[in-house]
């Protein structure tokens, strides 16, 4: 919002989280271009989303590992983080950022950058696809043997 909010305004502008434990093991491909991309085989899609990155607020920073599940977000926002004061107010400042991977044009590797001016309704269509995989269960179907004990003689 372009001025604070509060009250009921806010719960429009603060996303809800829930801690989830995977049914097996997780992969996230990331595209760098407006492509999704696929599981790979044996693999199925858990969710699909945006790159991200890291954040920067203020003097600190943090970020994900590209591998991480975190990294795919399932909505893109220029502007993810909001801060609420003591009286119930809520606002975006211009002092926390987010950073994103960007898509690359066909020649990944050209060696001649091309400067863009995007507004804010073309940020989406420059941020990179991702894809959280699972490994399929029948893929994990093994079993773990205790080896023969030793006996001494």
């Amino acid at each position: 919002p372009m001025m604070p909010v509060s009250g009921d305004e806010i719960t429009k502008h603060i996303s809800r989280c829930s801690v989830c434990q995977s049914p097996g093991p997780l992969l996230t491909v990331h595209s760098q271009s407006e492509d999704v991309p696929q599981c790979p085989s044996g693999w199925s899609e858990m969710w699909t989303g945006y790159s991200f990155v890291m954040h920067a607020v203020g003097a600190t920073a943090g970020g994900q590992q590209l591998a991480s599940p975190g990294s795919c977000l399932e909505d893109f926002r220029a502007r993810p983080y909001i801060e609420c004061n003591s009286k119930g107010e809520c606002h975006y400042f211009s002092d926390k950022h987010s950073f994103w991977l960007v898509t690359m044009g066909v020649e990944p590797f050209e060696t001649k950058v091309i400067p863009d001016t995007l507004k804010n309704i073309r940020l989406r269509d420059k941020i990179g696809r991702c894809k959280v995989c699972v490994l399929n269960p029948q893929l994990m179907d093994f079993t773990i043997t205790q080896p023969d004990p030793v006996t001494s003689t």
